[in-house]
């Protein structure tokens, strides 16, 4: 039996910088409507998916939660099979929490975007409102617009004008894209955090121009009535061998003022043998196609802007050890300047980053367990194709994916909630499970094979296979056992947002100091 962990042991061990896991195994949309500053979303649904990256030691002390839905157990047993030897469950869940005077927030990567809020309360970083940046475009003044965002954020909308650059790259690009001194540097994103982040950024690396973010980013845009550009395709340019030598010299007074620590390849080469009581994750800050090119083996990419705004994406255990690489150190520094700043005690930049290292190519995709030992059939797309109509189709792919495109006549089904789903499918068929490139396929044909003696078998390849036999697809969502809730729809994505959900969104980040303070678990200290 799982043993309990009080809301008081939680809360002590997040303030005295002990390791933690704090996991959220609902789905990510009741996730986002109310959680504790540091819960990390780990849907039970994608388990095997997320978690050997997320807590990368077996033996960290993992706490699991829900709001009552019964799923805690099913988790618990699950990370124990997985091997996990320090799991646990919070004493009543989340109303637990709740009762015990913890805090709650809503929405997702809460840590960062509440710190992003603190460092512009705490250094007053200029912004300027929309109504007077559209203007300076108009003017055709000496300004340059630098978008941190993600570039496919980027490219659904951004400020006219505006070029890709994600946040973890403006220190290092910005002598190329604004040389003269006089050239006003504005930075923008959707919201607020990346571009407070992005212009303090800028600042504490001492850059001579002038910095402002666009205040409340693209929503700002959108509720001042002015009109966005879609489809923009503009990226900072190649790296100039001056910019890089102005951005180390850069980096380098950044890293003494916050005391950046820094470590050898020895050292950490040791700390890969001892994993003893450390939960160690390694990280490449730069580029995704940078580190596709050539990164050292056991990184995972991390392209910086996205981890200090987003930590909890990459890293399940806080006060875990971090290590940050990148090829010349700037960006690396960068990152950790803030992650200190963000209550992160063991946070180091790799010295001589991947100077002289043997390198691995390609993506590295996420460390993911064994597959069930179960015989289960795998049908191949053609022939699932042909026998369509003899067979009951069950989708796993978040409810996104599955709107995106999925197998024409496929139910959309949550995985934890395959038994409940069971009950109310077609009858008599066989059943043949789907996913995004079939692996959560097939670990989910072990939870079904104990559900039901009918025929099952998984799509090789998964729905990524369909796809590419060029088989026909069907979009949207027309087949599904209950209400679909499972992905949090942001509201500074897309097009498509009401106002009132904006300016909601807008109200929620102003809110966040005053949420902090009642929290008191944070360690956020802004230098």
């Amino acid at each position: 039996m799982t043993r309990t962990a009080t809301v008081a042991e939680v809360r002590a061990a997040l303030i005295e910088g002990r390791e933690i896991a704090l996991f959220d195994v609902r789905e990510e949309a009741p996730y986002s409507r109310g959680h504790p500053l540091f819960a990390v979303s780990l849907p039970l649904s994608r388990l095997e998916l997320n978690v050997l990256d997320l807590a990368p030691r077996l033996d960290a002390p993992i706490v699991l939660y829900d709001d009552g839905e019964g799923l805690v157990a099913r988790a618990a047993a699950r990370l124990i099979a997985l091997g996990y030897s320090d799991v646990a469950e919070l004493d009543g869940g989340l109303e637990g929490w709740r009762r015990a005077g913890g805090e709650v927030f809503i929405d997702v990567n809460v840590p960062s975007k509440a710190f992003g809020e603190l460092v512009e309360a705490k250094r007053h970083t200029p912004s300027l409102a929309a109504a007077e940046i559209e203007r300076l475009i108009a003017d055709h003044a000496d300004i340059v617009v630098l978008d941190s965002r993600r570039f496919e954020e980027y490219r659904t909308m951004s400020i006219p004008t505006g070029t890709s650059v994600p946040g973890g790259e403006l220190v290092l690009r910005l002598q190329d894209l604004a040389p003269r001194p006089d050239t006003t540097v504005i930075v923008n994103c959707a919201g607020r955090t990346r571009s407070i982040i992005g212009t303090q950024s800028l600042i504490n690396a001492g850059i001579p121009n002038k910095v402002f973010a666009l205040r409340n980013g693209t929503i700002g845009w959108t509720l001042a009535g002015l009109q966005l550009d879609h489809g923009a395709e503009r990226r900072f340019p190649e790296l100039s061998a001056e910019a890089r030598a102005t951005a180390q010299k850069r980096a380098r007074s950044l890293a003494e003022r916050v005391g950046v620590p820094f470590v050898d390849r020895a050292t950490l080469e040791s700390w890969q043998r001892d994993l003893a009581g450390v939960s160690l994750y390694l990280l490449d800050v730069r580029t995704p196609e940078e580190f596709d090119e050539g990164h050292l083996p056991g990184f995972r990419s991390a392209p910086g802007g996205q981890l200090v705004q987003a930590t909890d994406e990459w890293i399940g255990v806080r006060h875990g050890r971090l290590v940050l690489a990148d090829d010349d150190g700037v960006r690396a520094t960068l990152a950790a300047s803030w992650l200190i700043q963000m209550g992160w005690r063991d946070v180091h930049v790799l010295q001589n980053g991947l100077a002289g290292a043997e390198l691995e190519t390609g993506a590295r995709p996420p460390r993911q367990p064994p597959f069930p030992a179960i015989a289960i059939a795998a049908i191949a797309p053609q022939t699932l194709a042909a026998e369509l109509d003899q067979s009951v189709v069950i989708d796993l792919a978040t409810s996104r994916r599955h709107a995106a495109g999925h197998v024409p006549g496929a139910w959309f089904v949550i995985r934890a909630r395959l038994a409940e789903a069971l009950r109310r499918l077609p009858a008599g068929q066989r059943l043949v499970l789907t996913s995004d490139d079939g692996d959560l396929a097939r670990y989910a044909a072990a939870d079904l094979a104990a559900l039901t003696d009918r025929p099952i078998a998984v799509l090789a390849g998964g729905t990524a296979a369909w796809q590419a036999a060029g088989l026909p697809v069907e979009r949207g969502i027309t087949r599904s056992i209950e209400p679909v809730d499972d992905v949090y729809k942001r509201p500074y994505e897309g097009t498509d947002n009401a106002s009132a959900a904006m300016q909601a969104y807008l109200d929620w980040e102003f809110g966040l100091i005053a949420q902090l303070d009642r929290d008191g678990t944070h360690g956020f200290r802004v230098l």
